[in-house]
């Protein structure tokens, strides 16, 4: 199984990047503009994701602890058709008022991490400029 890992340091609050990253319903919209450019939650647990180059994921919620400013999911339809997958991402602090960013995707078969791995690379920055620039108007 591959497992693509990827770290950013954010300068928010970890309260302030989970406001974000934690909402199942409409994070990937909120936390990454324009490079998602629609997200529709189709029951509690399901939500459709659509990125600026027409990919489409279904993705279904796994877990959400808020405590430990974590939330999991899995891809179960849309453009990777993989026959294991699992997402995470969770906030860590990072000094008083900076927090760390941990997003992990577990997939099967091994071919689909390099284009997660080049997606996760392209909306990484995007995240942290979103929040960054969200926390500073505040």
């Amino acid at each position: 199984m591959a497992s693509v890992i990827r770290e950013i340091v954010i300068d928010a609050t970890p309260s302030e990047v989970w406001a974000v990253i934690g909402d199942f319903a409409s994070g990937p919209t909120k936390m990454a503009p324009g490079f998602v450019t629609d997200t529709q939650l189709e029951d509690p647990d399901t939500r459709l994701v659509t990125f600026v180059n027409g990919d489409v994921a279904r993705e279904r919620l796994i877990a959400r602890d808020a405590s430990a400013r974590r939330i999991v999911w899995a891809f179960t339809d849309g453009w990777a058709r993989p026959t294991h997958n699992n997402a995470a991402m969770q906030i860590h602090a990072d000094g008083d008022h900076r927090s760390r960013l941990v997003w992990t995707h577990d997939v099967l078969p091994d071919n689909l991490a390099e284009r997660l791995a080049a997606a996760m690379d392209g909306g990484l920055p995007i995240i942290k400029q979103t929040i960054e620039k969200r926390t500073a108007t505040a």
